[in-house]
């Protein structure tokens, strides 16, 4: 059952992700672009190196993704007044209305997603889905402390 269940749990990852991509490219944007946008939705004025804490990438993978989306108009650097070293990151208004236009794209992969599940259903979904992931959570929080 172990075996199974975290195999269905992983391709089904796998295939939400090919699904995101597929109709996030359409929009003209990446699924790791989007991610970036969103945590940066999120906390607006974050530096790269706590962007890349976050998406839990490298700081120089970051640096290259904030390279590209600043290119394309959907992110902005701020020099931070605190540190002459480092860049605050901001949202462009071009990449709030891609945001606001992925939303829908987003809302109708999870409809999609879950056809057939009564809204019960759903719900529990979500709630196993959560405590899942709470206990990934501690069990990595306890490996930190356990060391």
């Amino acid at each position: 059952m172990s075996e199974s269940l975290g195999f269905l749990l992983a391709d089904s990852a796998r295939l939400l992700r090919r699904e995101f991509d597929a109709r996030a490219r359409a929009i003209g944007v990446t699924r790791p672009q989007w991610r970036v946008l969103i945590v940066l939705k999120r906390g607006e004025g974050i530096n790269q190196g706590e962007l890349a804490d976050r998406l839990e990438v490298e700081a120089i993978t970051v640096g290259r993704m904030v390279d590209r989306l600043q290119e394309a108009g959907l992110v902005e650097r701020q020099a931070d007044p605190a540190d002459r070293r480092a860049w605050r990151l901001f949202l462009t208004p071009r990449s709030r209305a891609l945001m606001e236009e992925l939303g829908p794209v987003s809302d109708r992969m999870i409809a999609d997603m879950l056809e057939g599940f009564t809204p019960i259903e759903r719900e529990a979904f979500a709630n196993y889905l959560e405590r899942v992931r709470a206990n990934l959570l501690r069990q990595t929080e306890q490996d930190v402390v356990n060391g």
